[in-house]
């Protein structure tokens, strides 16, 4: 019972300190005169995607990669499946850009290097500082790519759902981006102990854990905030928040935590969880590209996709 209180306890304060952190970051960037398609793509994308973050160092510095990787391949495989799902059956999305294709076609580049990485035994620091590289060029070469476009870039609308209404003082705003680190190191110890333990004691793997529980609950800022774009009709916010969590994942989540503590991967990585996510992710691109409307009937079964996959990992 303990072991759930973490779980719970942690994926609430990881909710919590993922808002509090990009809520105040953006209100700092604003105040600095930064621009929406810059806090767009850098700061609302590495700040959604904190939480998987801290959870996946903290599972490798707690000798439990498999948690750390799971958490990774089954967040990519949750955003496409179960977010964008559930957005796309609340609102259909249509007329989606141009660069909403591009960064698909980004996302899946990046969920096959990921796929070829887990082919080894283990993703060390070598391949982790790539990872990285390849982070940096992609934020740089997106932003030379968007601010050559006229039309409302493809990132902005990242920025705009975390605007505050009336801009907070730089201390206020500074508070939010310290309490929302602090909430989010607490909530991701809190979780990944819970998962661990749970995971032992049920006789189920850590990869299963990672796959499932961790990864849908780091996935909680994403959730919320593809909710509130899809009641709103913004599909290109919807599909932004999605991809570019994906690619951020991968690259900075996977890079990271591979630079600070060499990742060991188990042979499921390669034979299911790894395809599956290359699977998904070439389903949206094949969807952007063939259809010209994301719809509730697709929707609703990609979500039977992920009910299915979950099902499979306890099976």
């Amino acid at each position: 019972m303990m072991d759930v209180l973490y779980i719970a306890a942690g994926l609430g304060l990881l909710f919590a300190g993922g808002e509090g952190l990009v809520r105040g970051s953006v209100s700092i960037a604003e105040r600095f005169g930064l621009s929406k398609l810059l806090i767009g793509l850098v700061i609302v994308g590495f700040g959604t995607s904190t939480p998987e973050l801290l959870v996946s160092v903290n599972a490798a510095l707690a000798g439990s990669s498999s948690v750390a990787l799971g958490n990774v391949v089954g967040s990519n495989i949750a955003n496409i499946l179960l977010i964008l799902g559930l957005s796309i059956a609340i609102a259909p999305v249509v007329n989606w850009k141009k660069t909403a294709m591009r960064e698909a076609l980004v996302m899946m580049l990046v969920a096959l290097v990921l796929y070829g990485l887990v082919h080894g035994d283990v993703i060390g620091r070598i391949e982790g500082a790539i990872l990285i590289a390849a982070l940096i060029i992609y934020i740089g070469s997106t932003w030379w790519l968007e601010t050559r476009e006229s039309e409302k870039r493809f990132f902005e609308h990242e920025a705009e759902e975390f605007e505050a209404t009336t801009p907070r003082p730089l201390w206020k705003s500074g508070l939010f981006v310290v309490a929302g680190i602090g909430v989010l190191m607490l909530g991701a110890d809190l979780l990944v102990k819970g998962a661990i333990n749970i995971a032992s004691a049920l006789g189920v793997s850590d990869a299963v854990i990672g796959l499932t529980i961790v990864a849908v609950g780091t996935s909680l800022p994403e959730l919320a905030t593809a909710i509130v774009a899809a009641v709103k009709r913004h599909g290109d916010m919807v599909l932004g928040n999605v991809i570019g969590s994906n690619i951020f994942n991968i690259l900075a989540i996977m890079g990271a935590t591979a630079l600070i503590a060499p990742i060991g991967v188990e042979e499921r990585f390669s034979t299911l969880d790894a395809p599956v996510m290359v699977g998904v992710s070439a389903l949206v691109v094949l969807a952007l590209f063939a259809l010209k409307k994301l719809g509730r009937v697709l929707g609703v079964a990609m979500m039977g996709g992920y009910a299915a996959y979950a099902g499979l990992q306890f099976v």
